[in-house]
């Protein structure tokens, strides 16, 4: 999932072999691959907290109106095969958080959703400030019945982002991040 500023920022680090720095190198991606959509049983992989490379995926809160536990599920991108991570209340869409080892200086997030989702991608810091956010009416959609779900991409950034939340979903709909990709605020980059 590489857009065209992360393809020119790779090109550009390829042309700094000379002593440069290359900010955009210090990006760390979360990409959800090493997870399993489907237990050897055959039931759905729910989980209440998923850890990858020390960001730390969870509900943002229980569920309110009923007394089942929150769990997240991974969902399968249907024509590139990419894992996401989404909340698995369909009843209760509650956001799904990610938690940051350390602080953030930005954070972008790859998603694809059911068609006419709003999509609310969320940045805090460790106060539970509100740093930054981004947000759409309505995901993008296919332009016709054979088209792939589109993915798409939300980036909120800040000077110490601790964790995000992205939501958007109504009953029965779903959001999925497809990778999380995000720069360290100590890195060359987050500064």
């Amino acid at each position: 999932m590489m857009d065209c500023r992360a393809r020119l920022a790779a090109a550009l680090c390829a042309s700094l072999a000379i002593g440069g720095s290359c900010a955009a190198a210090e990006q760390v991606v979360v990409d959800f691959e090493k997870a399993a959509v489907l237990l050897p049983d055959g039931k759905s992989n729910r989980v209440r907290q998923w850890e990858e490379k020390g960001v730390a995926f969870t509900l943002a809160h229980e569920p309110q109106h009923s007394k089942a536990k929150g769990f997240l599920t991974f969902f399968t991108h249907l024509s590139s095969g990419h894992k996401g991570i989404v909340c698995a209340m369909a009843t209760e869409p509650i956001p799904v958080r990610a938690t940051f080892p350390t602080p953030v200086s930005s954070v972008t997030v790859a998603m694809w959703g059911s068609t006419g989702t709003p999509a609310l991608l969320e940045a805090f810091d460790s106060g539970g400030n509100l740093v930054d956010r981004a947000s759409l009416d309505s995901v993008p959609g296919r332009k016709a019945p054979g088209d792939p779900v589109p993915v798409f991409t939300m980036t909120v950034s800040g000077g110490s982002i601790a964790y995000i939340q992205f939501s958007g979903p109504r009953e029965g709909e779903y959001l999925a991040a497809d990778e999380v990709r995000f720069t360290p605020a100590g890195s060359p980059a987050g500064r």
